[in-house]
């Protein structure tokens, strides 16, 4: 992923307000991300502990995508599969992450939801650039750049979702 700036992360939010995006954590650290490891820039809001953020970059442009989840006492408590990496992690390491939809399906109140890692940190999972306890990832017969084509295409398809 190319480096991004803030205003540019600013705009690219599509499932909400331009004022609740002016008022968005958003990373202070963007100058010392890995961009050449990331397949798209995912971070939690430490101001608001149920919220997340995720950018990808689809089609030439950027689209944000805000997220909710459950509290850490209604996350789940057993070993669990992350939808995008296939990463597993123990309780709360997983958090079923819905997004409100994109346009009137979104003001009416409509949303989609996926399985991802809490920490939005697929991309470090995948090329072994963040640790993981032992078992977390499973050996597979695919190469890195197909299960970095696989994840940033259940990405896209939870992306998709959001216009449906």
């Amino acid at each position: 992923m190319k480096p991004l700036d803030e205003r540019a992360i600013r705009r690219s939010f599509v499932n909400c307000s331009k004022g609740e995006a002016a008022r968005m954590a958003v990373p202070r650290d963007l100058d010392r991300m890995p961009w050449d490891d990331l397949d798209f820039l995912g971070w939690r809001d430490p101001g608001a502990p149920d919220r997340s953020c995720l950018v990808v970059e689809r089609d030439g442009a950027l689209v944000g995508v805000a997220l909710r989840f459950p509290s850490a006492r209604r996350t789940l408590t057993h070993r669990s599969m992350c939808s995008l990496c296939l990463t597993t992690h123990p309780g709360g390491g997983v958090s079923l992450m819905t997004a409100r939809k994109a346009g009137a399906a979104g003001r009416e109140g409509n949303s989609v939801g996926l399985y991802m890692c809490t920490d939005l940190a697929c991309s470090l999972y995948l090329r072994g650039r963040k640790p993981l306890e032992p078992g977390a990832r499973f050996e597979e017969s695919l190469t890195l750049e197909e299960q970095i084509a696989r994840t940033t295409d259940n990405l896209s398809a939870f992306v998709d979702r959001l216009y449906a």
